[in-house]
């Protein structure tokens, strides 16, 4: 197929098919576009929507967002995962305010330079608020370019990276980057979908490489699959009747500055002997057990964790002191950013 081709039949039904409606679409704000870049990372639109609103509303500007405490940064952010992401926002927004006099840079080059903004997103905002001629490369640009054009090389090896690239570079419309750009991703999550795609309503049917050989669910092909690691997490409700005890995660983990209840890892799941690793744990041998829950799992991207919760009830809160652990009023609670099992848990025990 011709370069002009492709990007010819795809511009022609984006502009029949005024595809799906968002509030970030047609966006020429720098700052907004890398905020709903950012937030659906590894996130679908329908769940990333009313995060972007939400964070939109609250720090309007970039300036707003960087003079912003962490705190309520992870808060706002709380429910969506890969927290990482959000720490990486709000030292980006500190760093456009304070090294960049709260404008975002507006080349490509010069915006892979900011924490958190690789190719994909460097190449968005470049195209969408500045027309710079750069091609995003992204899961719904790999799914449409691998079945369109049959590429059978694994995507998520280092010359499948390259070959993707460069498929993106020589295809995009150099003289409309950003409708370029904005079609093949509406495209694939509209039509060249992950399952069910809508090869009805595809005007590549006819010469669709994975529709004309049956290689719609084999492409794109991964080579890679990644090894699922099991963690088991204890964790320790201790409350009074007015004050919780919570503690801060912090070190390069999991959940890192997010909150969370007095914890204990174990290598598997224990079923004699806790009351000792609590011991141990508390430095005190001054509680009761009051209950166990059953176990509940949470699967992140490479690793399942495993939870379990126990109500510690003290002879002695008021006095009682963990390290790197504090009390707060239970009616303060809902200030914290838990993560999302934990705060499902203290909302079904009516602490928020």
């Amino acid at each position: 197929m011709k370069n002009k081709s492709f990007a010819t039949i795809l511009l022609n039904w984006h502009k029949e098919e005024n595809t799906r409606e968002m509030p970030w679409k047609g966006e020429k704000n720098p700052y907004y576009i890398w905020l709903s870049e950012i937030i659906l990372q590894q996130t679908r639109v329908e769940q990333g929507l009313p995060y972007f609103l939400r964070f939109k509303q609250k720090y309007p500007t970039v300036k707003d967002l960087a003079n912003a405490k962490e705190d309520d940064v992870m808060k706002l952010w709380q429910g969506l995962g890969y927290y990482s992401r959000a720490r990486n926002l709000h030292e980006t927004a500190k760093n456009v305010q304070q090294n960049f006099k709260g404008k975002f840079p507006e080349t490509f080059d010069e915006l892979k330079t900011l924490k958190g903004v690789g190719d994909y997103t460097a190449a968005a905002i470049a195209s969408f608020a500045f027309g710079e001629n750069k091609a995003v490369v992204d899961g719904n640009v790999i799914r449409v370019l691998a079945r369109v054009l049959g590429v059978e090389t694994a995507f998520d090896t280092t010359e499948g990276k390259k070959k993707f690239a460069q498929l993106a570079r020589e295809l995009i419309d150099e003289k409309n980057p950003a409708a370029y750009n904005q079609a093949i991703m509406d495209f694939g999550g509209v039509v060249c979908s992950p399952k069910n795609p809508k090869c009805e309503d595809c005007p590549f049917t006819r010469i669709c490489v994975a529709k004309n050989h049956e290689l719609i669910e084999q492409l794109p092909y991964r080579e890679k699959r990644t090894k699922i690691t099991n963690r088991y997490f204890n964790y320790l409700l201790i409350k009074s009747d007015k004050e919780i005890v919570i503690r801060k995660r912090t070190g390069n983990d999991i959940w890192q500055n997010l909150y969370e209840l007095p914890m204990i890892e174990t290598p598997k799941t224990l079923k004699k002997g806790f009351a000792e690793a609590i011991v141990k744990q508390l430095g005190t041998k001054q509680f009761a057990i009051k209950s166990y829950s059953e176990e509940t799992t949470q699967l992140l991207s490479h690793r399942k964790i495993h939870f379990r919760f126990i109500e510690v009830e003290l002879t002695d809160f008021k006095s009682f002191s963990l390290a790197n652990a504090q009390k707060v009023k239970l009616n303060a609670l809902s200030k914290f950013a838990f993560p999302k099992t934990l705060h499902l848990y203290l909302l079904e025990k009516s602490l928020f």
